[in-house]
C-alpha cells in the first residue's frame, strides 16, 4: 500500500524541521563526536523543560497537571502526572519518550499519551528522565522501575514508549518481571530502539533510506547512553532488551514502518518474541517512517491509534 500524501509530505518536512542531519566526519570521527557532544549539551542547557502541551488543545480543561519528584541514582527524577479532571483514575498510561536519549519530552509525546489514556479514563505519567551525554542509563533505571511498580500496585498500567523510550520501556518491563510483584498489564512500543548493538547487519543497509535517523548519530548516542562504546556492553539486556529474555512479559503491541533505521531491530524483536512465551503482536507497515503513529493528521497514524485503542481497551 502506497503511503498517503500527508505521510510523504511529513516524511520530508519533519526531519528538516527537527534539524536532522548526519555527523560531519570530514575532520575525523573523533572531531565530529566531540562537536556533536558540545552541540547537544549546549542545546539541552538552553531548553525550557516545562511540559510542552501545544498539541493538546484544552489540556487544562481536561487534565490536572502536577510535577512529582522520584528518588533516583543522580538525585530526584522529575515526573509529570496528568490526572483526568473531574474523575478519579484507577489506571495509568506510563509513557517513556523517545529522542535518541538526548532530547526531552516534546508536544507529540504528550499528545500521544493523552490520546491513549483518554478513552480509558486513565492518568498519564511522563517521566523527564536525565539525558545523555551528561547521564547514562544508570541515572534513571532504578527510579523508573520503582515508579512503574508503584503505579502498577495502584491499578492497571499501560506502559508505552517510542523510539529510545521504547528501549527503556522494554528494559523496565523485563526488570519488573524478574523482580516479581506489580507489573504493567499491557505494553505498546512505537518504533522501539531495542538493539543498540546493531546485531542485525541489515541496519547499515537502511542508512540513507531513512530521512530522519542517521547511523553515525545513533552509534554515538548509544555509546553515550551506555557509558561505553564496547560492543559487549551495548549488547547487555539493560541496553539492548531485544537480546534479553522475552519470556513472561505482558501482552504487547509493537508498531513499526519499514522506512526506519530501527526496523531491523524491531523485526529481530518480533522474531525472538515468536520463539518466546510472550504474547506480542507486531504490526509492520511498508514505506512508513520512524514513529509514524505520532505524526499529526496522517491517515496511517489514525489507523495505528485505533489499533492501540482496541489493544489497550
Amino acid at each position: 500500500m502506497t503511503p498517503s500524501l500527508r505521510h510523504q509530505l511529513l516524511a520530508t518536512l519533519v526531519p528538516r524541521l527537527r534539524g536532522s542531519a548526519d555527523l560531519d566526519v570530514s575532520g575525523g570521527v573523533e572531531v565530529a563526536a566531540a562537536a556533536e557532544r558540545d552541540r547537544v549539551t549546549r542545546h539541552q542547557e538552553g531548553l525550557d523543560r516545562s511540559l510542552p502541551t501545544g498539541l493538546v488543545p484544552g489540556l487544562g480543561r481536561r487534565w490536572v497537571v502536577r510535577r512529582e519528584l522520584v528518588a533516583g541514582a543522580d538525585g530526584e527524577l522529575p515526573v509529570w502526572v496528568l490526572e483526568p479532571r473531574g474523575a478519579e483514575a484507577t489506571s495509568t498510561v506510563y509513557h517513556l519518550h523517545g529522542g535518541g536519549f538526548v532530547s526531552p519530552t516534546d508536544a507529540a509525546h504528550v499528545r500521544w499519551a493523552t490520546r491513549v489514556a483518554g478513552p480509558l479514563g486513565a492518568r498519564v505519567v511522563l517521566p523527564d528522565y536525565p539525558l545523555a551525554p551528561t547521564h547514562d542509563w544508570r541515572s534513571s533505571r532504578a527510579a523508573l522501575v520503582d515508579d512503574v511498580a508503584r503505579y502498577a500496585a495502584l491499578g492497571r498500567v499501560v506502559l508505552t514508549g517510542d523510539s529510545a523510550g521504547g528501549n527503556i520501556a522494554l528494559a523496565v518491563a523485563q526488570e519488573l518481571r524478574d523482580r516479581g510483584g506489580p507489573a504493567p498489564s499491557r505494553m505498546v512500543l512505537v518504533s522501539p530502539w531495542v538493539d543498540l548493538s546493531e546485531s542485525t547487519p541489515r541496519t547499515a543497509t537502511l542508512d540513507g533510506t531513512d530521512p530522519w535517523l542517521h547511523l553515525a548519530k545513533l552509534r554515538l548516542y548509544a555509546s553515550w547512553w551506555a557509558g561505553s562504546d564496547d560492543p559487549a556492553e551495548l549488547a547487555r539486556p539493560e541496553l539492548s532488551p531485544a537480546l534479553g529474555d522475552l519470556d513472561g512479559l505482558p501482552p504487547t503491541l509493537v508498531l513499526c514502518g519499514t522506512r526506519d533505521l530501527l526496523h531491523p531491530g524491531c523485526r529481530l524483536l518480533a522474531d525472538r518474541a515468536a520463539a518466546a512465551r510472550w504474547p506480542m503482536t507486531y504490526v509492520e507497515r511498508p514505506d512508513l517512517i520512524h514513529v509514524y503513529p505520532l505524526l499529526p493528521g496522517v491517515p496511517e497514524a489514525r489507523t495505528a491509534g485505533a489499533a492501540v485503542a482496541e489493544f489497550v481497551r
